[in-house]
C-alpha cells in the first residue's frame, strides 16, 4: 500500500518537471530568445577557442605592420587593418575574451556581494537592515559609471582592477532585490517549521530561503550582463579600462573614432561586437523572464 509520505514527495517531483517543461515550451517557442541563446553561445566559444585560432596572433601580442596600415576588408583581413597595420578581426576577437569575461566576472561579484547583503539585511531587520540599506542608498545616488570611473582612476589600469571598480557599483541592485524577497519569505510557513524545528539562522537562510529566491537573481543577471559589458566598454573607451597592448573591445573603438569615417571599419567591427553582446544578453534574459516570473508569463 502507498503511503501519504510516498505520494507528496512524487507529487512534487512531478509538479516540478511539469513546470519545467512548460518553462521550456515558452521559452522554445520565442524565436527572440532563441536567438539571444544563440548569440550568448556564439560569443563565449569564441571568448573562450578565439584567441588560440586568430590568424594573425602576432598582431593580438601587439605587433605592428606599418606596410599594411588601413587595408580596408579583404579576403587577407576580413575586417580590414588599423592604424599600426594590425588584422581587426585577430584583434576583435581576441577582445571578445577580455570583454565578455570581465562582464560575466562583475556580474557574479555584484550579485554575490549584494545577494549576502540583502539577505543579511531582509532575514535580520532592525538597525541592521537600516545600515546596509542606507549604505545601498548612498551608492545610489552617485551614478554607477562615475563611480567606477573614479575607482577604476584611483586603483589604476587593469582588468581585476577594473571588475573591482564596476562591482562596487553594482551590488545594490541585487542587494534590494534579495532583501524584499527575503523578507517575503522568511514568513512562509516551511521556514516557521524550520525555525522550530531548531535550525540556526545560517541554516535556514542557505538552505530553506536563498534557493527559493534564486530565480530573480538568475533573470537580474542575465539581464544585466549586457549592461556590465557595456561598462566594461565605457571604461576602456576612456582610457581607464584594460593596459595596451592587450585587446578590449572599447579601447579599440577608443582609438579607432579618430580615423572616421575614412577609416570607418576600424570602429564599426569593434562597435558592432559591443552591439551584439548586448542585443544578445537582452533577448535572453527577457526570454528567461518569461520562463521563470511567474509575473511576466505570457
Amino acid at each position: 500500500m502507498t503511503t501519504l509520505a510516498e505520494k507528496v514527495p512524487a507529487s512534487a517531483t512531478s509538479s516540478r518537471w511539469e513546470n519545467a517543461r512548460r518553462g521550456f515550451y515558452r521559452f522554445r517557442n520565442s524565436w527572440l530568445s532563441i536567438a539571444g541563446l544563440l548569440i550568448v553561445l556564439v560569443l563565449f566559444i569564441i571568448a573562450v577557442i578565439g584567441p588560440s585560432i586568430v590568424p594573425y596572433p602576432e598582431h593580438v601580442a601587439g605587433s605592428v605592420s606599418t606596410a599594411t596600415r588601413f587595408q580596408p576588408p579583404s579576403a587577407l583581413h576580413w575586417f580590414g587593418t588599423n592604424e599600426l597595420g594590425q588584422d581587426v578581426f585577430s584583434l576583435v576577437v581576441a577582445g571578445s575574451q577580455i570583454s565578455l569575461l570581465a562582464g560575466l566576472a562583475v556580474v557574479a561579484v555584484g550579485a554575490l556581494v549584494g545577494t549576502l547583503v540583502g539577505a543579511v539585511a531582509g532575514y535580520f531587520g532592525g538597525w541592521t537592515d537600516e545600515v546596509l540599506m542606507r549604505l545601498a542608498d548612498l551608492k545610489l545616488t552617485v551614478p554607477s559609471l562615475i563611480l567606477a570611473m573614479a575607482v577604476a582612476a584611483a586603483l589604476g589600469p587593469g582588468i581585476l582592477n577594473m571588475v573591482i571598480a564596476i562591482s562596487i557599483s553594482w551590488w545594490p541592485g541585487y542587494a534590494r532585490l534579495v532583501r524584499g524577497e527575503v523578507i517575503a519569505k522568511k514568513e512562509e510557513m516551511f521556514v516557521q517549521a524550520a525555525r522550530a524545528l531548531g535550525a540556526g539562522t545560517g541554516r535556514i537562510l542557505r538552505r530553506h530561503i536563498l534557493p527559493n529566491i534564486l530565480t530573480p537573481v538568475i533573470i537580474k543577471m542575465s539581464l544585466d550582463m549586457g549592461f556590465a559589458i557595456l561598462t566594461v566598454a565605457s571604461l576602456g573607451f576612456i582610457g581607464i579600462g584594460v593596459k595596451p597592448p592587450t585587446p578590449e573591445w572599447g579601447s579599440l573603438l577608443s582609438i579607432a573614432r579618430t580615423y572616421m569615417p575614412d577609416y570607418w571599419w576600424t570602429a564599426v567591427f569593434p562597435g558592432s561586437a559591443i552591439f551584439l553582446a548586448v542585443f544578445g544578453f537582452n533577448l535572453l534574459g527577457d526570454g528567461l523572464r518569461d520562463v521563470f516570473d511567474p509575473k511576466a508569463r505570457r
